[in-house]
């Protein structure tokens, strides 16, 4: 009874926050090798995503899981491009309408080729965008340099305009041209970086911060420093691509690449709230949950953890919402 009297009161005294977020599913698990990561979305809404953003007084619009479709091409060492290329575009175009609905985007992967599509659609709409790319692995490798063929560790190479002429011809993504600069993107979390990849990160002097540099500043200064290079003015929309496996496996062990010595839970939701307080955090990727790795408890375990970072993203605080203006005490009766 005390739960509904609270809720009762909260409701009567206006606390909402009124931001509007639109959700996309992208079951997709084409750019890497392990079944099971197109199951997400689903499960993760089963698990109650979408009343807990309500909850936060968010207005939640869910549009729904990706559906696309292929075309009959190929490049070499890039698996399954048809499929890659059919699904990112149709991504673009559903981020860019939620944006145009005024709204702010969760998109819930789906493997982190979904990335492709997610950043291409808010660049389109936004122009002057800035990406915190959360993640073990840097996701730069080419087509030439991968050892898979994986494009799910391809996609910042794939968006940014510095690394175009690194790639050949790539038919079926010609609605695709990389409009990013890599000095606006910044990563977090890595610790799992092919030699190609630290070649290129050096190269260009792109924002970088693996697990040593949490561990010796804290990831509160990361988060503040890494703002700080990709968007010193202060003015630039922000986009979230945030990998469960930048997170500990013991924080989030059902998913496809796990790399010990990763992220807390405390420090993830930590970097989520920070951003969130920026009010520029206009779009979140959750990816390479994979429901189908490990035991109901693992399962249960990342899936959870996926959700306490996006909460964080969308407003939750560890502190508690705050009371509307004017609001300074609480009847007796809600207690009753």
């Amino acid at each position: 009874m005390l739960g509904q009297s609270v809720k009762r009161f909260f409701s009567k005294i206006g606390l909402r926050n009124h931001e509007k977020v639109g959700i996309i599913g992208v079951p997709f698990n084409k750019g890497q090798k392990k079944g099971g990561v197109e199951l997400a979305p689903d499960v993760i809404r089963s698990a109650g995503l979408i009343q807990e953003l309500q909850s936060l007084g968010l207005d939640v619009h869910d549009y729904g899981n990706v559906q696309y479709q292929t075309s009959n091409v190929e490049v070499d060492n890039m698996m399954h491009l048809n499929h890659v290329a059919g699904c990112t575009q149709k991504l673009s175009e559903m981020v860019q309408r939620i944006l145009l609905d005024g709204r702010n985007v969760l998109t819930i992967g789906g493997d982190h080729s979904i990335g492709i599509g997610s950043i291409d659609g808010h660049v389109k709409m936004k122009k002057n965008v800035a990406i915190l790319w959360i993640d073990a692995h840097a996701d730069l490798n080419t087509n030439k340099t991968s050892e898979s063929g994986n494009v799910h560790g391809m996609p910042v190479a794939l968006l940014t305009s510095e690394l175009a002429d690194y790639w050949p011809y790539l038919p079926g993504m010609d609605w695709q041209q990389p409009m990013l600069s890599i000095r606006n993107v910044a990563y977090i979390g890595l610790r799992s970086v092919d030699r190609y990849e630290r070649l290129v990160i050096e190269k260009f002097g792109i924002t970088a911060f693996g697990m040593e540099d949490v561990e010796r500043y804290g990831i509160h200064d990361v988060i503040h420093m890494a703002l700080t290079k990709i968007d010193p003015d202060g003015n630039k929309s922000l986009h979230v691509s945030f990998d469960i496996d930048s997170l500990d496996p013991l924080e989030a062990p059902s998913t496809g690449t796990p790399v010990r010595g990763g992220l807390s839970l405390r420090e993830a939701v930590h970097a989520m709230e920070e951003l969130h307080r920026t009010r520029r955090l206009n779009a979140v990727d959750l990816v390479e949950v994979n429901p189908k790795i490990g035991n109901q408890m693992s399962v249960d375990l990342t899936v959870s953890a996926a959700i306490h970072v996006i909460q964080a993203g969308f407003g939750y605080t560890r502190r508690g919402l705050k009371a509307p203006e004017g609001v300074t005490d609480m009847p007796l009766q809600v207690f009753k």
